[in-house]
């Protein structure tokens, strides 16, 4: 079989309409999909050691001799035992498998295998439970990282390996096109696609790896910047209806305080733009608390003060409800009209809400509605929409926020963030947008004081939990993975652990919210506690996040899919675990979940890292408050990847955004600055791409499904 990358994955020999369905689950529908679906991570089995040197219970790779000959036993519940023993010059280790009586013939005594897995040591004895095998023989040469992928219900890291080797042994992967051109590649001294194709999938140690990361990286970046200059120019001919009354008095008037100097500048910012008939396309960029709503709400009242309606999409239920809250109390004070739209809105008031949005009657039609993606139900249309609004900007994605403006393409657009970003990386990433920073906090807020410590404090910091709980308050604790069950990785190389060098970092092991929550509910059983992570379906989130916000839950453990979300006053103390496995802007966004009452409160990083790279960003925390300087100093210490990594939430995935599948690993800010340099000057002699039609159509599928970026 030739290798094209057109050529439908039902192609590959074994490959069924239930392996194809099992591979749509994943976006694999082709050959050249599958190329492009990266391992997120590697075993080492390159690393061969003598039993001896093995470290307890860590998964590492030995080669054995097998001694005796397979034994079954079969055990209670139609359970069957298979053990034989093997060894090396260090030792005698016995090898246990479960239901697996096929593999008595594969264990012949005196043939060699690499065996990969844990080992356990009791005395002077060692065994393995389950171990990976490959046959070796005298001059064999073994891969040395096997690639471990993303899987999805139907599919194996075993049918995976299988699919692969069919691709890869069917052609030569040179056959592979380059859309970049050779200048730019020589330039930057980048390896081919088709090597780094090879290398991502089989690499041939870390070196080449790093080649082939940097080169895919690249590509993303460069992309991704084609896209927003593309973006950018199309924005500039959009013609939107003017809002020439731009007075925003009455509306600051009612306000209890008065708002800062950058809050008025980005209000200015807006008032500017939407005078005109050239649609705004604008962003504000600032730290959770620093006002970016009351901004909102002065483009709002703009536009229904200029007779048009006004629309503002959240991710969540119950942040479009905080939002309603929040905005109809003050702007029904002026007369104008809001509504809340969100799925769980019964049938017979959204059709009378659909049916004011789309009236011709001013006296009558909606003014501001305000919800959730149930905006983008096609029932949904406007009499006359002259603004859009999209907060927490990347929770939706360049996609998303385009649907709702491809819909009313005389709107005005404004996008909101709460991650304090450097101005440079800004206007990298939001390229096809104005950008406004509020870079200044209110004052009064009072500052949530930041400890780091580790497993030693581990009893103090309980008795702090239950203290702060017992006075009223409420804590988060927030873990980097969701279960440890999934897959057991625990000793495996991730890819960002490879940086452009080929050398290689690893971690401490990670706590786990599922598993983590059930330690802290038997330490804590007097206590209210459940857990949160991105798995597990929208209804059933929110529920959490309501009943945490009532105060009904008293301890919530949770990933990071709490880190931008509803606001919940009474939480007094945010526990970091692993602190030292999440960037410096990922930290200062959860510790901002606390300190938004009236309660002191408190952020504690645990972390058992003791390298120099953790140690400091740990004790910037400490010392740091700032979010600007905090993002600075994130770029300048792990690059742009940081700002780039999604939340594991299952619907934030699914929102329609761009997705970057390796480029949130960068740790090189020059290699996302080189990228968008080279993007530019492309652009610049080519603006519609007429000359690159290879990259042109990696831009459309990068932003698929908005096609208006090309348009």
């Amino acid at each position: 079989m030739p290798l094209d990358t057109k050529t439908d994955i039902k192609s590959l020999y074994g490959v069924g309409p239930a392996k194809a369905r099992a591979y749509a689950r994943l976006g694999i529908s082709t050959v050249g999909d599958l190329l492009c679906h990266y391992p997120r991570r590697y075993e080492n089995r390159g690393d061969v050691r003598l039993l001896c040197d093995a470290e307890p219970c860590e998964k590492c790779a030995v080669l054995l001799t097998v001694a005796t000959e397979p034994k079954v036993s079969v055990l209670k519940g139609r359970l069957s035992l298979l053990k034989f023993r093997a060894y090396d010059d260090s030792g005698i280790c016995e090898i246990i498998y479960f239901n697996q009586n096929f593999l008595k013939s594969v264990f012949t005594p005196g043939t060699q295998f690499r065996f990969f897995g844990k080992i356990e040591k009791k005395g002077k004895n060692y065994s393995m439970s389950s171990p990976v095998y490959e046959a070796y023989f005298e001059g064999t040469e073994l891969p040395p990282l096997v690639p471990v992928y993303p899987l999805a219900e139907g599919l194996s890291q075993k049918q995976l390996a299988k699919d692969m080797a069919t691709v890869f042994g069917a052609a030569d992967p040179r056959d592979i096109g380059d859309p970049l051109p050779e200048n730019i590649r020589r330039a930057n001294s980048l390896c081919t696609l088709s090597y780094a194709v090879k290398n991502i999938h089989r690499p041939d140690d870390f070196v080449s790896l790093a080649k082939a990361k940097k080169r895919l990286i690249f590509d993303e970046f460069f992309t991704f910047a084609l896209g927003l200059s593309l973006s950018k120019s199309q924005n500039s001919l959009s013609k939107a209806y003017p809002c020439p009354d731009t007075d925003v008095s009455p509306l600051l008037s009612l306000l209890p305080y008065e708002i800062t100097n950058a809050q008025r500048r980005t209000i200015d910012d807006v008032r500017a733009d939407m005078a005109k008939e050239t649609a705004m396309s604008r962003i504000i960029v600032g730290d959770v608390g620093c006002g970016k709503t009351v901004c909102a709400a002065a483009a709002i009242y703009m536009a229904v003060k200029n007779g048009k309606q006004a629309a503002l999409m959240v991710p969540t239920e119950i942040l479009a409800i905080q939002h309603y809250n929040d905005l109809s109390a003050l702007l029904s004070k002026l007369g104008i009209r809001c509504e809340l739209l969100t799925s769980s809105v019964k049938k017979a008031k959204k059709s009378e809400i659909y049916a004011s949005l789309a009236s011709s009657d001013k006296s009558a039609r909606t003014d501001v509605v305000i919800g959730t993606q149930a905006l983008l139900t096609d029932g949904v249309s406007f009499s006359e929409l002259g603004l859009i609004v999209t907060d927490e900007q990347h929770r939706f994605g360049v996609n998303q926020r385009a649907l709702l403006s491809e819909r009313n393409r005389t709107s005005h657009v404004l996008v909101m963030s709460a991650t304090p970003i450097p101005r440079s990386m800004a206007l990298a990433l939001y390229g096809d947008l104005a950008l406004s920073l509020i870079d200044e906090m209110p004052s009064g807020r009072d500052r949530v004081d930041t400890f780091v410590v580790n497993e030693s404090y581990r009893d103090r910091l309980n008795e702090f939990i239950r203290k702060q709980i017992n006075g009223g308050g409420q804590v988060y604790v927030v873990c980097p993975a969701v279960t440890a069950s999934e897959e057991d990785d625990e000793g495996d190389l991730e890819l960002s652990d490879v940086d452009d060098d080929g050398n290689v970092s690893k971690k401490a092991p990670m706590k786990a919210t599922i598993q983590f929550s059930e330690v802290i509910a038997k330490t804590f059983s007097e206590f209210r506690v459940e857990y949160l992570h991105g798995k597990m379906k929208p209804a059933e989130k929110e529920a959490v996040m309501l009943k945490f916000a009532r105060g009904d839950i008293d301890i919530l453990v949770s990933t990071t899919v709490i880190e931008v979300g509803v606001n919940v006053p009474n939480a007094s103390l945010m526990i970091v675990e692993n602190a030292e496995r999440f960037g410096l802007s990922q930290l200062h966004q959860l510790r901002g979940r606390v300190g938004r009452g009236s309660r002191k409160s408190f952020c504690v990083l645990v972390s058992e890292a003791d390298g120099s790279s953790a140690s400091e960003r740990l004790r910037i925390m400490k010392t740091t408050y700032d979010g600007y300087e905090i993002a600075e100093k994130d770029l300048e210490m792990r690059g742009p990847g940081d700002f780039l990594r999604a939340s594991e939430s299952e619907d934030i995935r699914q929102s329609g955004g761009v997705r970057f599948k390796l480029a949130q690993l960068c740790d090189d800010t020059g290699l996302l600055n080189t990228a968008f340099a080279e993007a530019n000057s492309l652009i610049a002699s080519d603006p519609k791409l007429s000359l690159h039609p290879e990259l042109r159509s990696s831009v459309t599928k990068m932003f698929s499904p908005d096609r208006s970026v090309l348009n």
